[in-house]
């Protein structure tokens, strides 16, 4: 089989069936992490066997060499009558008695979504909810009474038989624990439905109370918005089990029916109170059920090899292998009289497993990339069996598989020969010649040329078999095989072949991956790959490896480097000595580039969604309802109608103004001189990178950029922008605390500007924090990597500066005079609306919260900054009409007017070549 295997020995030992004493015990098999196999031997014959029968005697098997057979364990060589009195042993890890199965969290999940949807459709879809219940009422006047009455009286003691005849069923079958489970949750789920009540009743908004609610006829009382008696039945009876028994299923949920509509008849309730009930006591089951865990009903070893005789096997024992990918559990099965067999179990558990990793990967990775999953065990069960006879057909060196058959109604086996080996990665370095490597590509070249994909070339796939007498050599078998495609497309062949390249590299290095590769496949064939050789294309284990890999390397390069320097090397030398060293995958490019020059180098597109992208989505869009809601209430077209447009206009000159300052801050911390107007017009360009880039990252490559067009040398460059940004980032904090002090000091009881004894004691508690993040060595050593990484050669040019008093100067007054011009148009804006506050009040407010919002993922800070300003004014003792249209005002003039501009700027300085 293809993984971990056990000695039959071993296997024998623990079914209590020894070899005669008077011979050698069977040969140890060899798996990953086991030594080769040795020549097998028959054990010794007893001194005298039972006379033969008068008929037809089964004849004993001839006794198999391991060394002359490849990837075969010994087989049973005991007598007959020793074999037939042995009892059958399982030699595996007892399984736990309760497991968390995922599907449960998955449903549990699902059901918090559900609930939420309900929620947020009562929220927004009033008028519809609305009609709903109205339409309800006019039929209802329809229904004769005695038929409301008779569904009432039916309705109500079907919800109180059905849960107790289910618990009296489940007693009786000694299922008390199930029965405990769903007595739990039932508890839960009444509680949560008083929360849910207390809520929607007391803080919810006007909307979901009315759809939730109702007036009961001809009284002055509101309908409970979830069913308290009827959540606990669902939950009660979901937690006991009911899927899997089908009659009680329907029962239970003809019972949900039969009263939603009776309650629905009797004005009692609405469609989506009943919808939230459903859905709450679904949840609160499947939540109880993954915390607490379910009964194990895995199928056992024991199981197993009652399955195996059932489809005309003989084992004797089994042995718990390494488990294979997605959790797959393998045996390896000693037979009487043949050969041993790896067992390949799959059950629903094992099915759930990874399921948030596969969605990630099918949302991060185009379509064609990522690979479906099976959605039963029989789909499951018929998948890795075309893939295994595919690959047999191929001509592939892969494990043949014999049988499949289902192990109850959870659970199904696939039945494979084994093959003995050690995977790739436990493989001593002496087994892995080139005929080796060869043998692999030979594999996984049969495969594609049937257009069969393997998916998953990791090293644990790839088995290193010893020699034999059919194959003289050693060889490589190919495994895990059950996430294969067939009929696969161009794009997921060279996946394969991208991912077996850098498996092969990171154990014998790159020149021989490609060279064997390029011996089997040829040169056009291995260059193929190039393009895909990226970390987002790859299996996960490998891009662990790789990331291992490379710190290791950049570790020893380090190292070598202390050691020059120690022994009087200078550091120029040492640089050039040990260059930093490269992505491992370019290492494996380059390569490429050598058995093929004219090889494809743009890599190909994979990846469709970043997780950076991801939380720029979630930022953005948590920032902007805030924004709209705040948007709806405070109404800025009014206010705009009847703004004074001079202060609007004074707001544009101190907008204008902070370009002027940006440009002599940067002109300032570069001791070359640079063109003012050309600067200035870098920094205009700044405003039209900034929408397409987070806040304060676009603007430092741009600058960066100009910088080295305008004749500073890269390494310069980059330090003088360092020294801006880090010099910038200590005055705005100064400009804070100078701002905040004054501000707090004459703050009224109406503001929420903290007093100056407040700030103190913010600062005190900063402080603290900080030396306490200092005396945590993994946060001290994570603080120190990234600000040298930022700040590379920050120092040193700042030294330089130092000589130039002029430039510090002017370095010093651009960076005040930006934040002075931003808190200048912010004050205006204000005013434009016929509001003021004090000037220090308004730089708090405008520092921290632009800060803050720069901090979140959005180009430009979109959303986070406007609310944050927004609350800040708020806070400050603005009104909230006046707040609004002011910040959108603010954020119209720095921000939104200037992209045009910058647009212009942008492509005028690059047709001068100054970016």
């Amino acid at each position: 089989m293809t993984g971990s295997s056990a000695s039959a020995d071993q296997a024998a030992d623990a079914s209590g069936t020894m070899p005669d004493a008077s011979g050698p015990s069977p040969s140890a098999a060899s798996g990953p992490g086991s030594e080769p196999i040795s020549g097998g031997e028959r054990a010794a014959e007893p001194a005298s066997r039972p006379p033969a029968p008068p008929v037809e005697a089964p004849v004993e098997a001839p006794v198999v060499d391991l060394v002359k057979v490849p990837g075969l364990q010994h087989r049973s060589t005991l007598p007959a009558e020793t074999r037939a009195s042995s009892h059958v042993a399982v030699d595996e890890p007892l399984l736990a008695a309760r497991v968390h199965r995922p599907s449960d969290l998955i449903r549990f999940l699902l059901g918090i979504l559900g609930v939420a949807a309900v929620l947020v459709l009562a929220s927004i879809a009033t008028s519809t909810t609305t009609g709903l219940q109205s339409d309800i009422s006019a039929g209802v006047t329809k229904v004769p009474s005695f038929l409301t009455t008779i569904t009432g009286v039916i309705s109500t003691a079907a919800v109180l038989i059905v849960p107790l005849a289910f618990a009296v069923e489940r007693l009786i079958k000694r299922d008390g624990l199930r029965v405990a489970d769903g007595v739990l949750a039932a508890v839960l789920a009444h509680g949560i439905s008083l929360a849910v009540d207390l809520w929607v009743v007391k803080a919810a908004p006007e909307s979901i109370t009315a759809a939730l609610t109702q007036q009961i006829p001809n009284t002055t009382t509101l309908t409970d918005p979830v069913h308290g008696y009827l959540t606990p039945v669902i939950a009660y009876m979901t937690a006991v089990g009911m899927a899997s028994r089908p009659r009680w299923r329907v029962a239970l949920w003809a019972v949900v029916l039969l009263d939603g509509l009776s309650e629905l008849i009797s004005g009692h309730t609405t469609p989506l109170s009943i919808a939230v009930t459903i859905l709450l006591g679904l949840t609160v089951a499947y939540g109880t059920l993954y915390a607490v865990g379910t009964p194990n009903v895995r199928p056992t070893g024991e199981t197993l090899l009652l399955g195996l005789r059932k489809v005309g096997f003989a084992p004797l024992s089994a042995h718990r292998s390494t488990d294979g990918p997605e959790g797959t559990r393998r045996y390896l099965v000693i037979q009487d009289h043949a050969l041993p067999l790896d067992v390949h179990v799959i059950d629903r558990e094992q099915q759930a497993s990874g399921f948030f990793y596969r969605l990630w990967r099918r949302l991060q990775l185009r379509t064609v990339t990522v690979r479906s999953s099976p959605q039963s065990l029989r789909q499951a069960l018929e998948q890795e069996a075309l893939i295994a006879y595919a690959a047999n057909a191929a001509g592939a060196h892969s494990p043949r598989l014999i049988a499949t058959s289902e192990l109850g109604p959870d659970a199904v086996i696939l039945v494979y020969e084994r093959v003995e080996g050690r995977s790739f990665d436990l493989a001593d370095d002496s087994e892995l010649t080139d005929e080796v490597l060869a043998d692999a590509w030979t594999s996984v070249k049969a495969l594609h040329d049937r257009r069969i994909a393997h998916r998953r070339l990791t090293s644990e796939s790839l088995l290193v078999t010893p020699p034999s007498a059919a194959s003289p050599s050693s060889g490589v078998c190919l495994i895990n095989l059950a996430g294969g495609d067939i009929a696969s497309g161009d794009l997921t062949l060279r996946m394969d072949l991208a991912q077996l390249l850098t498996t092969l590299a990171l154990r014998v290095g790159p020149e021989r991956a490609v060279a064997s590769a390029n011996k089997v496949l040829g040169s056009g064939r291995t260059a193929s790959a190039m393009p895909l050789l990226q970390p987002v294309g790859l299996h996960r284990s490998t891009r662990l490896a790789l990331k291992h890999h490379n710190s290791e390397h950049k570790a020893a390069v380090a190292a070598a480097r202390a050691e020059q320097m120690k022994a009087g090397v200078k550091v120029e030398d040492a640089l050039t000595a040990n260059p930093d060293p490269q992505d491992f995958l370019s290492q494996i490019r380059e390569q490429i580039l050598e058995v093929a020059p004219q090889a494809p180098v743009e890599p190909a597109r994979l990846q469709r969604l970043k997780p950076k992208t991801l939380i720029t989505l979630v930022a953005g869009a948590f920032a902007a309802y805030l924004l709209l809601g705040q948007l709806a209430a405070a109404n800025p077209a009014s206010a705009f109608s009847h703004a004074k447009w001079a202060w609007a206009l004074a707001a544009l000159a101190a907008s204008a103004l902070s370009y002027v300052g940006a440009a002599l801050s940067l002109a300032g911390f570069v001791p070359e001189q640079l063109p003012f107007w050309r600067t200035l017009w870098a920094q205009v360009a700044g405003s039209f990178v900034k929408l397409v880039a987070p806040a304060a990252v676009g603007g430092v490559a741009l600058n960066a950029r100009f910088l080295q067009r305008a004749g500073v040398r890269p390494g310069q460059a980059v330090a003088s922008v360092g020294a801006s940004q880090l010099v910038g980032l200590g005055m705005h904090i100064l400009l804070l605390l100078g701002f905040g002090f004054v501000a707090g000091t004459g703050s009224g009881k109406g503001s929420d500007i903290p007093s100056s004894r407040t700030v103190i004691a913010g600062l005190l508690v900063a402080a603290v924090l900080v030396l306490v993040g200092a005396a945590v060595p993994p946060v001290r050593r994570w603080t120190v990597t990234r600000l040298r990484t930022l700040f590379i050669g920050v120092i040193p040019r700042m030294l330089d500066l130092l000589r130039s008093p002029t430039k510090i100067a002017t370095g010093f007054g651009g960076i005040v005079l930006v934040s002075l011009a931003f808190v200048a148009c912010l004050d205006t804006s204000i005013r434009a609306f016929g509001e003021s506050l004090p000037f220090a009040t308004i730089a708090v407010v405008y520092l921290a919260g632009n800060a803050a919002g720069s901090a979140v993922p959005t180009p430009g800070g979109i959303g986070a900054i406007e609310t944050l300003l927004i609350g800040g004014l708020t806070g400050a003792g603005l009104p909230l009409t006046v707040a609004t249209p002011a910040v959108l005002l603010f954020r119209l003039l720095t921000f939104w007017l200037p992209v045009l501009p910058g647009w212009i700027a942008f492509s005028y300085l690059q047709r001068k070549e100054a970016l």
